[in-house]
């Protein structure tokens, strides 16, 4: 199969984007499997790991949100990679928990950071699939020339839309957050993209939180021993039948278009949404377990930064660059895979 030659290799003139760091910050609070086991007394902690693959998370403070964690990755990435806030062109934040209906959070935390006055900003809330889709957002920036640096952040805080006594969700998800760096270079081959993207939005009613937009501002009185519009619902059955089919379309559609077979990645990295589903999904995609990429035991599900959070260990700019298959998928419906070199 033919590639496309605009992803194949260099052409005069052209620039592209390239990670060069990635900084995460995860809360101080740990919520074990074990702790959870006590509320949960038919599902004991091991029983968790087994059917979750997490054995903790970690949760936010209940005045600590989405946009503190993520001002602790920048500064972490700009402390320990030696940055010059300076250098940023643009801020990209992608959260499903802002602070605020508005401002966005891409703005405060541009203030928190003191960034330039003419550094661009953007919100978007895709969720589990915002990584990969920031990822093309930032490729175009970069490839324009709109944007020679451009900091790409994700965060969001699940365990304040979680009933506690809602075991289905509470097991799974984690809070954190993450900040990558996205330079421009017109050296070696196009590091980031291409990319491929889908949506069903007939599938929204089986991951949402009902209450507290435009629709629903306001959710009746709560009820101690049940979940309400305010809390996050999520159809357990119908995501991972969701999953099973979208993931493995995204990732033949990517690969009709690079003329790749998976086996040429040295690296496959998918949203960690659970153990059975990661398991589940590497056997159709046909992964060898040491090219399979995991980092769901001890954080959870973190919604958009678990891709950056299981790449973050990997990436090692003086090693010889490495072809990850990257595929996000989740609320919305919505997903995307997409290909970088690290």
């Amino acid at each position: 199969m033919m590639r496309w030659p605009h992803w194949a290799a260099n052409d005069v003139g052209m620039v592209w984007g390239r990670i060069t760091a990635i900084a995460s910050q995860l809360p101080d609070a740990v919520l074990t499997s074990a702790a959870l086991a006590e509320l949960y007394p038919e599902w004991s902690g091991e029983k968790i790991l087994a059917k979750t693959g997490v054995r903790e998370r970690r949760i936010t403070a209940e005045d600590e949100t989405a946009l503190d964690l993520a001002e602790q990755a920048c500064r972490k990435l700009f402390d320990d990679k030696r940055i010059d806030a300076g250098a940023i062109d643009f801020l990209v934040f992608c959260t499903q928990t802002p602070d605020h209906p508005l401002p966005g959070n891409a703005a405060l935390l541009h203030h928190r950071l003191g960034l330039r006055s003419d550094c661009g900003v953007l919100d978007y809330g895709l969720g589990c699939s915002g990584f990969v889709y920031g990822l093309a957002l930032v490729e175009g920036l970069i490839a324009t020339e709109a944007a020679g640096c451009v900091l790409l952040v994700t965060g969001d805080t699940y365990s304040k839309f979680i009933h506690p006594m809602d075991r289905s969700v509470r097991t799974l998800f984690g809070d954190a957050a993450t900040a990558t760096l996205v330079e421009r270079t017109s050296e070696g081959e196009k590091a980031i993209g291409p990319f491929t993207f889908g949506a069903d939005g007939g599938g929204a009613r089986n991951l949402i939180v009902a209450a507290g937009g435009a629709r629903l501002v306001a959710a009746p009185e709560p009820m101690d021993d049940a979940p309400g519009p305010q809390h996050l619902h999520m159809n357990g059955a119908e995501v991972l039948s969701f999953a099973l089919r979208a993931v493995p379309s995204a990732a033949r559609q990517l690969m009709a278009k690079t003329g790749r077979t998976i086996g040429d990645y040295d690296l496959v990295v998918l949203h960690q949404a659970s153990a059975l589903l990661l398991d589940q999904l590497q056997k159709k995609l046909g992964v060898a377990n040491d090219r399979f990429v995991r980092r769901l035991e001890l954080c959870g599900n973190t919604v958009s930064s678990t891709i950056p959070l299981a790449l973050e260990p990997h990436l090692q700019p003086a090693a010889a660059p490495r072809r990850v298959l990257m595929v996000g998928f989740g609320v919305g419906y919505a997903w995307a895979a997409g290909e970088i070199l690290i």
